[in-house]
């Protein structure tokens, strides 16, 4: 994420990435409403620069998701131009849906996403989701979500402009960073795959890519991703977010264990009551029949 935010920071590799993905191109962006949501913490590590192997504590700033928002401009096919609002988010864990709601509602809310002499219109809201886990849809790496409505009845599509429909609804990218595979079906996977962390070498910061194995136009990417990788400030940064990441594993391990824990003890403790159910049946069922003999030796 430290990283993603560096190669975003730039305005033209910035330009280059939103364009492929949203299909529209992207002529201006305002920086001035960039957000990052982002979490502190105190970690203890060990100093690389340090000879002596001392124990330092940090306090660093780490991602759990990495927000990214604009205020973009696009050139529509027309030769005309719109104002949107693009929300980019980057999660690793499936747990930060609820974030991601939060962050849309806020938008939705946001009296600066507006337009208008009183400002009285709403602004399109378009929003990308980097994702690095799997969303349940295999085989399709990169989801484009439309606002597409359709007549109930007929459930034809709409076709004509709705500033309502517009302002109400958003349209979504969703990219699964694990389905971007081998072979790739258009220019927009192939500048994905520069993330893929299949390609990781054995400094699992740095990735395998070849430059000129991509489009001439999106080379300036990997040209600003290899300018990170030559920062020490950015390195450390990575160290202190691998740090951060591994204790949240950790601790998700731990919970998914006592989880396991407490899940084979209530079966156990199902497998008693139910076993005692079974011995009071029986021994209800021998009084019946003893309660019987009864009656008939009597």
């Amino acid at each position: 994420d430290v990283v993603f935010k560096f190669m975003m920071e730039d305005e033209k590799v910035a330009k280059l990435f939103l364009s492929a993905i949203i299909g529209e191109k992207v002529v201006a962006l305002d920086f001035s409403t960039q957000e990052h949501t982002i979490r502190r913490t105190k970690i203890e590590k060990k100093s690389k620069r340090k000879q002596k192997e001392k124990e330092t504590e940090e306090t660093g700033i780490c991602f759990t998701v990495c927000r990214l928002d604009f205020s973009a401009q696009i050139e529509l096919s027309d030769g005309t131009f719109k104002t949107i609002v693009i929300e980019l988010q980057k999660a690793k864990l499936p747990s930060d849906i609820m974030r991601f709601r939060r962050y849309l509602g806020f938008h939705y809310q946001n009296p600066r996403n507006v337009y208008g002499e009183k400002g009285e219109k709403a602004r399109e809201i378009y929003c990308i989701y980097i994702l690095g886990y799997d969303i349940g849809v295999p085989n399709k790496a990169i989801i484009y979500v439309p606002p597409a409505p359709q007549e109930a009845m007929t459930k034809e599509e709409v076709e004509e402009f709705s500033e309502f429909i517009q302002s109400t609804h958003h349209r979504s990218w969703i990219v699964q960073m694990p389905q971007l595979k081998k072979r790739h079906k258009n220019d927009l996977e192939k500048i994905m795959s520069i993330f893929d962390q299949e390609n990781r070498t054995k400094n699992h910061h740095i990735l395998n890519v070849h430059e000129e194995e991509f489009p001439e136009e999106y080379r300036s990417i990997i040209r600003r991703l290899r300018m990170a990788s030559e920062s020490e400030d950015i390195q450390t940064e990575m160290e202190m977010e691998d740090d951060y990441i591994q204790e949240l594993q950790d601790k998700e391990r731990l919970i998914e264990e006592q989880a396991e824990a407490i899940k084979k003890k209530d079966k156990s403790l199902e497998e008693k009551d139910k076993a005692i159910e079974e011995k009071d049946k029986t021994i209800e069922e021998q009084a019946k029949i003893i309660e019987e003999l009864k009656k008939t030796i009597g």
